[in-house]
C-alpha cells in the first residue's frame, strides 16, 4: 500500500467505507498523522488532529442516537455506560483494523519504524478523523450509515450484554439471593422477515410473569426482559 497515490489512498477509504466522500480533501487529511505532516510542511497537506477533534463528538451523537432507539427505557446512566463500551480507544482502535485502515495512513518515518499503523492511538484517532471527514463532507446521515454498517456488531454486543452489562447475569445472583430460585425465559413471538426478525420473550420468576422485552435477536430480547425485571424488583424494594 505505500506505493499507492494519495488520490487512490482516498478511494481505497471510501470502498471500504462503503461512503462517498465529497470532499476528497478531507478524506486526505483524516489519513494524514502529524508525523507525516511535520515532515512535509511545504505540502498542501493538513493532518487529522482538527478532524478527530470534530469526529470524536460526531461518533458520540451517533452512537448516543442508536443506544437510545435500542434501549427507550434506559437511564442517562446506564447510557453513557453503553456508549463508554462503544467508543473507547480500543472499540474504535478494532474497527479500524476491520477496515485495514492502518495501511492506508500516511505516516512519518520515526512513526512508521515504531509500528504506528498498528498502535490503538494512531487507529482510533484516524477513525475519529475519518468520521470527521464524513460528517463535514457529507452530512449526518452518511455518518449514521457509517455506523450502522461497522458499528453493528460493537452495537449487539452491549444489547446482548457482551460487553459489560449483563443483565441475565445480574438477573440471575439477585433472584437467586432473594429467592433460591433461577428466572425463565420464553419466547412467546417472533415477527418480521428473517433479516430483519424481532423476537418477543417473557420472563417468569417461579409462577409469576414480571416482564416481556423484544429485541433484534433472543439475547438481546432476553437482556432487554432481564433488565426491566430488574427495574421491577427495585421499584418493589423502594416502595416497601
Amino acid at each position: 500500500m505505500d506505493k499507492l497515490s494519495l488520490q487512490e489512498r482516498v478511494q481505497a477509504l471510501e470502498t471500504r467505507l462503503g461512503v462517498a466522500l465529497p470532499r476528497k480533501d478531507l478524506g486526505l487529511a483524516a489519513l494524514t498523522h502529524k508525523s507525516y505532516f511535520n515532515e512535509h510542511r511545504d505540502s498542501a497537506l493538513q493532518d487529522n488532529e482538527r478532524l478527530e477533534f470534530l469526529g470524536d463528538a460526531v461518533v458520540d451523537l451517533a452512537i448516543s442516537h442508536r443506544l437510545m432507539e435500542r434501549f427507550p427505557n434506559a437511564s442517562e446512566g446506564e447510557l453513557s455506560k453503553l456508549r463508554a463500551l462503544i467508543v473507547n480507544e480500543e472499540g474504535l482502535a478494532r474497527i479500524a483494523r476491520a477496515l485495514n485502515l492502518g495501511e492506508l495512513l500516511l505516516l512519518g518515518r520515526g512513526e512508521e519504524m515504531t509500528g504506528g499503523r498498528e498502535k490503538s492511538s494512531v487507529l482510533a484517532d484516524a477513525m475519529e478523523a475519518v468520521i470527521g471527514a464524513v460528517y463535514l463532507g457529507a452530512g449526518m446521515d452518511s455518518v449514521m450509515a457509517l455506523v450502522d454498517r461497522h458499528f453493528q456488531e460493537a452495537l449487539e454486543g452491549v444489547a446482548e450484554g457482551r460487553s459489560g452489562l449483563d443483565y441475565k447475569t445480574k438477573l440471575q445472583e439477585d433472584v437467586q439471593n432473594r429467592l433460591k430460585v433461577s428466572p425463565r425465559y420464553r419466547v412467546v413471538a417472533e415477527a418480521g422477515p428473517d433479516h430483519e426478525k424481532t423476537f418477543e420473550v417473557e420472563v417468569s420468576i417461579g409462577a409469576e410473569l414480571y416482564a416481556r422485552a423484544t429485541g433484534r435477536s433472543k439475547k438481546e430480547a432476553e437482556q432487554a426482559a432481564a433488565r426491566a425485571t430488574l427495574d421491577m424488583l427495585r421499584k418493589d424494594d423502594t416502595s416497601k
